[in-house]
C-alpha cells in the first residue's frame, strides 16, 4: 500500500509539495516511485529557471521507464537535490524526505490551494 502523508499537497500527475513560507519542496509520490520501480537517474531543472504550473520540471529515469516530472505550481527554481546524483535510489527509499527533487519560490501562492490534500490524493489513486 502506498504512503500518502498528511500535510502535503498532491498533483494528479503524482508530484507532491511541502510548503514552507513562500517556497515549496517538490518530489514524486510513493505511488509514482512504486510504478517506476528502481530509479537510476534524476535530471534537474536549472537553478533560476522560471516554471509555470504543469511545465516540465525534470525527468526521472528508472530501470523500467523514463518519466517527466511536472511543476505542480508556478515558481522559480531555487534549489535542487544534488544528493540524487550519487544516490538516485533515495527517490524509492524515502520519496517524501531524502528523495525530494527541487525547491521553488512560488510566483502564484494561490495555486497551492488547487492541489489535492492527502485524502483527495488517496481517493485519486484508489487507496
Amino acid at each position: 500500500m502506498s504512503l500518502v502523508p498528511d500535510g502535503l499537497r498532491y498533483s494528479k500527475d503524482h508530484e507532491w509539495i511541502r510548503v514552507t513560507g513562500n517556497r515549496v519542496r517538490v518530489g514524486i509520490t510513493d505511488h509514482a516511485q512504486h510504478e517506476l520501480t528502481d530509479v537510476v537517474f534524476v535530471e534537474f531543472p536549472a537553478i533560476g529557471k522560471e516554471l509555470r504550473k504543469r511545465q516540465v520540471l525534470g525527468v526521472v529515469e528508472s530501470v523500467k521507464a523514463v518519466s517527466e516530472i511536472y511543476a505542480p505550481v508556478s515558481g522559480t527554481v531555487v534549489a535542487v537535490n544534488k544528493d540524487l546524483d550519487t544516490s538516485p535510489e533515495a527517490v524509492n527509499k524515502d520519496p517524501y524526505g531524502r528523495g525530494w527533487i527541487a525547491e521553488l519560490e512560488l510566483t502564484d501562492p494561490t495555486e497551492v490551494g488547487a492541489l489535492m490534500d492527502a485524502a483527495a490524493y488517496r481517493a485519486h489513486v484508489g487507496l
